[in-house]
């Protein structure tokens, strides 16, 4: 008697969104795209709408209806962190990932990225913007500010080597998820910062993947408040109490 084949992983990509009505219905097709050619996982992409107003929310339930492998996750309130906690938590994927809604990594690294979770590389997988080997196109001002924001992290957590903690692109295994999502106090900007710092107090693995990335003009992302945000993070981090993190 022929065995069946064994089943795909299960992939969960999720898309925080806020504000995102003009880009949203182009980004998720191309992710479509990007699943339909790599058919070796069971993908689902979840739209995590945070408190928009401009209509993404409703553009993300039509596209939950429009396609199979769409669900939409609309919270009425704003952070990108509090939606991929809040999404991350609900799956029950084996592999759960994030990328940015404006795709400014290129989306030819998702299958790789992935990979290096279902295969056993790593139990958490990060693009880096900021490695020797990754393509940019982006402005002085950011690359000046997310360098000297990488040399800030190790200063306050020597052990942690990366090259990049802020890149929208990242996969982490079902037991990364269980082991640290809980645990995340921060549900803005700093939330990539504290999942990172709490997988390497836990002695997960981390590994990180070169990129192409081209900056989005349109990003939402506010330099000066961020900066404020992720000090504030890492003072909380190295010197104060955070909720404690699951045995692994």
């Amino acid at each position: 008697m022929t065995e069946p084949p064994p089943a795909r992983p299960r992939v969960d990509v999720v898309i925080p969104c806020y504000n995102e009505v003009t880009v949203l219905r182009d980004s998720v097709e191309r992710a479509l795209a990007c699943f339909a050619a790599e058919p070796r996982y069971d993908w689902r992409l979840v739209i995590a709408d945070n408190g928009s107003d401009d209509g993404t929310s409703e553009l993300a339930r039509a596209l939950d209806a429009e396609h199979d492998p769409v669900s939409a996750l609309v919270l009425p309130v704003k952070g990108r962190g509090r939606a991929l906690r809040e999404a991350w938590l609900a799956s029950d994927a084996a592999i759960v990932s994030y990328m940015d809604v404006d795709l400014s990594t290129d989306l030819a690294h998702l299958p790789e990225l992935i990979a290096m979770v279902a295969d056993g590389t790593c139990d958490v997988a990060i693009g880096s913007r900021l490695h020797r080997r990754s393509r940019t196109e982006r402005s002085l001002k950011r690359e000046i500010t997310s360098r000297g924001y990488v040399l800030l992290i190790r200063a306050f957590f020597p052990r942690l080597r990366i090259s990049d903690a802020q890149c929208g692109f990242k996969a982490l295994s079902r037991r990364a998820v269980e082991a640290v999502a809980p645990a995340i106090e921060n549900g803005m900007w700093f939330f990539d910062t504290e999942l990172l710092v709490l997988a390497h107090r836990r002695g997960l693995r981390i590994r990180e993947l070169p990129v192409r990335w081209i900056e989005d003009p349109d990003t939402k992302v506010r330099i000066l408040s961020t900066a404020l945000e992720d000090v504030r993070g890492l003072l909380r981090m190295r010197f104060g109490r955070s909720r404690p993190a699951a045995r692994v």
